[in-house]
């Protein structure tokens, strides 16, 4: 290796005053510049599967944003370094612009790896398998649009400036143009501030089950965006709601609630009414002895009215799940315990009866053949 690194410089302290010796010298940087891309994502790719072995989840964001980056900018400064040896050789402009298209394109490859980590982290902050205790989904996506923007806004400023253009007039020409663009654009600035708010406020989540007593929505929560709240309804369709709409509608959170209410009526025959306090005494002790009946909320059993065609006594409690399938599993065996307790006492449920009151004297079966 010796011997070849001696021959080598011999032979280009014998070609220095060459004219064609920048070629070699470009082929060079440009073989060094593949070897070191070639390198450095081995060297990356290790990091990157030692960090995922480790409990720390912001090392796996770091060295996945840096894979495609760090190649590059790794090529970027090599080639680059390439243009400007054949600069010295030639007065094409587009070799006089190296040093603007190296800058801009450093910045561009920051702002690349910077948006990556940022991503990563956003989702790793959401992923149990990463965070100890994960993140909320929606105010993880949040920061992570709101820092993504800031860096992207920084470094278009930055390329700006670096091209000649001015910052202050740039500035000064986005508060004049944002009072025009304010009014022609009132609607989407009224659905981002929107977003704002559900971000800040934060009704739901997504994943959330919401519903609208103000408007025909519900359904599940699957993207809350800057202008839109992306909906999945029951029938599987999506429904896309602007985000101002929420500024001046109710909005319910069933996936917030603690207990599911049970609320039935039950009517027994006027014939039972004898039975009707033992009836009301047993269902509510079958309640306070039922495992998914939440006894410390509110449990009522009473007779409640003389209907037209019953006697009527009510059931309020409460479960314990607030699961969907599961309440109504709970539901029905608690309203066949019912049943099974009226029926057990001789009693029946009731059902609309009329009753027909002939005077003395009128021939029934006259009265059918009419």
């Amino acid at each position: 290796m010796g011997e070849i690194l001696q021959n080598l410089s011999a032979w280009y302290s014998k070609n220095a005053g060459s004219e064609t010796l920048w070629i070699v010298e470009v082929f060079l940087l440009v073989l060094v510049t593949l070897i070191a891309a070639f390198v450095l994502g081995r060297f990356l790719n290790r990091m990157d599967i030692r960090a995922q072995q480790s409990k720390t989840l912001w090392d796996d964001a770091l060295f996945q944003a840096l894979q495609s980056p760090a190649r590059w900018f790794v090529w970027l400064v090599g080639l680059s370094s390439a243009a400007d040896i054949a600069a010295t050789q030639s007065d094409s402009i587009i070799f006089q612009s190296v040093s603007t298209i190296r800058y801009i394109g450093s910045i561009v490859i920051v702002t690349w790896f910077i948006t990556g980590f940022i991503r990563r982290a956003e989702e790793n902050l959401c992923d149990p398998e990463y965070a100890h205790k994960p993140m909320d989904k929606t105010t993880a996506f949040a920061l992570g649009k709101l820092l993504r923007i800031s860096v992207i806004i920084t470094s278009g400023l930055v390329i700006l400036q670096s091209m000649g253009y001015s910052i202050s007039g740039v500035l000064a020409f986005g508060g004049i143009g944002g009072i025009a663009v304010g009014f022609a654009a009132k609607d989407l600035l009224a659905n981002f501030f929107g977003g704002l708010m559900i971000y800040l406020d934060r009704p739901f989540s997504v994943g959330d089950w919401i519903r609208s007593p103000d408007q025909n929505i519900e359904g599940t929560v699957e993207d809350i965006g800057w202008r839109l709240t992306r909906i999945r309804t029951f029938d599987k369709r999506p429904l896309y709601v602007p985000n101002s709409t929420f500024t001046h509608i109710s909005v319910e959170n069933p996936s917030r609630m603690e207990n599911r209410r049970i609320y039935e009526t039950v009517g027994i025959r006027y014939d039972d009414g004898n039975k009707m306090k033992v009836i009301v005494d047993q269902v509510r002790e079958m309640l306070r002895t039922h495992e998914a009946i939440d006894t410390n909320k509110t449990l009522i059993v009473n007779f409640d009215a003389f209907a037209s065609s019953s006697l009527d006594f009510f059931i309020y409690c409460f479960t314990k799940t607030t699961d969907w399938i599961e309440y109504h599993g709970i539901k029905q065996d608690v309203l066949l315990k019912v049943l099974e307790i009226v029926e057990a006492n001789g009693a029946e449920c009731a059902f609309p009866t009329s009753t027909l009151h002939v005077p003395e004297g009128i021939d029934v079966r006259h009265l059918s053949e009419q």
